[in-house]
């Protein structure tokens, strides 16, 4: 009689690894999407409101005229990027923050850590709906903007998208923070909106940074969203972002990026 010897399995390969990570990534982020889009305030803000602001502004016949006290640009043409960082502020406080503490607080992190599947791909997920989320909103204000007001398209593309990153990096980074540090989704939430709305003034939201006194203007200088409203700018026009704006945004990234990392609960 023989015996059959037991060949013992193969660990599964790198490929086969990765294959499996972006099939559970795909799937998340068509989960996240779903969730997303059955919260009709969400969807507004982020994608309705910012189109439904500069159409408002445009349809003032003295906001389509250019004026010195703008630097020479109209006050649609100013608001356009402002835009740009309203969507990212919004998701970064109103969306990373607050989801992610209630997944934790609902236990959907630690029942996420027992499985195959990486709790961590729950924010690579957020991230990457997110950042969808905020192209969409942005091709929105730069067809609306150029179709129905004669907003220039950006002028300088490699400038522009380096600027849209370093302000989507830095102030997702602060969502994260929020969630590293926040002890409930309520508390999540709280936090992400009272720090919306200082960070959207000094990007210029109320008042554009053209017009606003220097010390206000120059506080700005030093957030997320006063340097990314100005870089954003600056690349609409034609121009490189200003290195202080980028190192500004960078410090905001890294800074806040690697205390959540180590602040950050998984349960």
């Amino acid at each position: 009689m023989t015996t059959s010897t037991p060949t013992a399995t193969a660990p599964p390969t790198a490929a086969v690894r990765g294959t499996t990570t972006g099939r559970a990534l795909r799937r998340m982020v068509a989960t996240e999407a779903r969730l997303f889009l059955r919260d009709p305030a969400a969807a507004f803000f982020t994608l309705a409101f910012p189109v439904l602001l500069l159409v408002i502004l445009g349809c003032v016949p003295g906001f389509r005229t250019a004026t010195p006290k703008l630097g020479g640009l109209s006050t649609v043409e100013v608001y356009a990027p402002i835009m740009v960082v309203f969507t990212l502020t919004m998701l970064a406080m109103n969306g990373l923050a607050p989801v992610l503490t209630a997944y934790r607080e609902k236990g959907v992190l630690r029942r996420l850590s027992a499985s195959p599947v990486p709790a961590a791909l729950v924010l690579g997920a957020l991230v990457v709906l997110y950042l969808a989320v905020a192209v969409v909103s942005l091709l929105m204000v730069v067809v609306v903007g150029r179709l129905a007001f004669g907003v220039p398209l950006p002028r300088q593309l490699a400038a522009f998208l380096v600027a849209f990153v370093f302000a989507a990096a830095s102030l997702f980074a602060v969502g994260l923070l929020i969630a590293a540090v926040a002890p409930s989704a309520k508390a999540g939430q709280a936090i992400g909106t009272a720090l919306f709305f200082p960070l959207e003034f000094f990007s210029g939201l109320w008042v554009p940074r053209q017009t606003m006194p220097s010390v206000l203007r120059h506080i700005g200088d030093f957030l997320p969203t006063g340097s990314a409203t100005q870089a954003v700018q600056d690349a609409w026009r034609g121009d490189w972002p200003h290195v202080g704006d980028l190192t500004t945004m960078a410090v905001f990234t890294l800074v806040a990026g690697v205390v959540a990392a180590k602040l950050f609960r998984w349960e």
